[in-house]
């Protein structure tokens, strides 16, 4: 037979069972459990809400960084093949370098994926924070005071790094320059945020941090200049000298390769020095970018044979200070014939001494 019992009941009869607690904890894991059950009916909604956000803006920023990502990506793409289209055309071989402008398009892309990601994943850390309802002011302050303990313990990267960014984006060199970068000079044969990468005359490789260099000389921007000295006797023909180079300087602008290479004729500016036995030409040609050194040796040459062949003659070279002192003759430095050498010459005689009184009385 089944029977219900009343509360008041089941109180006394758990009153009565041994070792019972009584109705307290009965009473108080009903009061818990209900209070639990309506604080969850009240917040359920919020939590769904909340997270719900959160899915939302991490999905936001995942597709957004994805979508930037991609645009940087294809941009740079597209100035690679552009770069490239005109490396082989005859113009655009002159005035393109498909590996400068490659290194410098993926370095400047590199730097805008790097902060896109950083601006979006950060913006969206932030919000996920705030709609957990954090408090992010301490957040910022810590933040903020390590960024600048970190600014002043890796100040020369910081420099390095931002020297870098604004070199890359104002082209003041790239791969294939030749410069003078003051600690350093050479070709280079890198670029980077951080460091410049340069093989200099000799073959050496240098590394040279970007916040080191103070000052940038680019020999191969816009056009070069090819200067040679040209030292004549000075009894020769000047003006037969200066056709001649004239003529020397007009042939080699007809010849391959030189005829690229020389933008303008090759110019004689007259004498720069004035000497008892010698006089200078100076001679000048604009040439293209980075080929002024190998159109000085060509020019050198051509001139060189010409006046040979036109029978200007050039300066003797100095005597080194040795072949100077055997040249001279060696009685210069003797002393000139003396009559005192001779002891018994009345010069000499002249010059003994007078014998005292003493010894002139005996």
């Amino acid at each position: 037979m089944f029977w219900s019992a009343s509360p008041v009941a089941a109180a006394h009869l758990s009153a009565a069972i041994p070792g019972s607690s009584g109705p307290t904890s009965l009473d108080d894991a009903t009061e818990d459990a209900t209070n639990a059950a309506g604080w969850v009916q009240e917040n359920w909604g919020t939590w769904l809400t909340s997270g719900l956000q959160i899915v939302l803006i991490l999905v936001i920023a995942v597709v957004l960084r994805h979508v930037i990502r991609r645009t940087i990506t294809k941009l740079i793409e597209r100035m690679n093949r552009t770069a490239a289209a005109a490396q082989g055309s005859a113009l655009g071989g002159l005035l393109v370098n498909a590996e400068r402008r490659r290194q410098r398009s993926e370095a400047i892309g590199s730097v805008l994926r790097s902060v896109a990601s950083f601006v979006i994943m950060g913006t969206a850390a932030l919000t996920v924070l705030s709609v957990l309802k954090i408090n992010l002011a301490p957040l910022l302050a810590s933040a903020g005071v390590a960024g600048v303990a970190i600014g002043f313990g890796a100040r020369n990267l910081v420099t390095d790094f931002l020297s870098g960014v604004f070199m890359i984006l104002e082209d003041q060199y790239g791969v294939g320059d030749e410069i003078d970068a003051g600690v350093a000079t050479g070709t280079v044969i890198e670029v980077g945020l951080r460091v410049t990468k340069l093989r200099g005359p000799n073959g050496a490789i240098w590394y040279i941090r970007n916040g080191e260099v103070k000052r940038i000389g680019n020999l191969s921007q816009g056009w070069s200049t090819a200067a040679v000295d040209v030292m004549i006797a000075a009894n020769q023909d000047l003006q037969r000298a200066r056709d001649t180079i004239t003529t020397a300087g007009e042939e080699m602008s007809k010849a391959e390769p030189w005829n690229e290479q020389l933008w303008e004729p090759v110019e004689v500016l007259g004498l720069s020095e004035v000497h008892l036995d010698t006089v200078t030409i100076s001679v000048s040609a604009k040439t293209m970018p980075g080929k002024a050194l190998g159109v000085e040796r060509e020019l050198r040459w051509r001139i060189k044979h010409a006046l040979d062949t036109a029978g200007v003659h050039l300066a003797p070279r100095p005597l080194p200070e040795d072949a100077q002192a055997e040249a001279t003759d060696p009685a210069a430095g003797m002393a000139a014939p003396s009559a005192l050498n001779n002891p018994l010459s009345p010069q000499s005689l002249a010059t003994n001494p007078i014998a005292s009184p003493s010894k002139l009385g005996k």
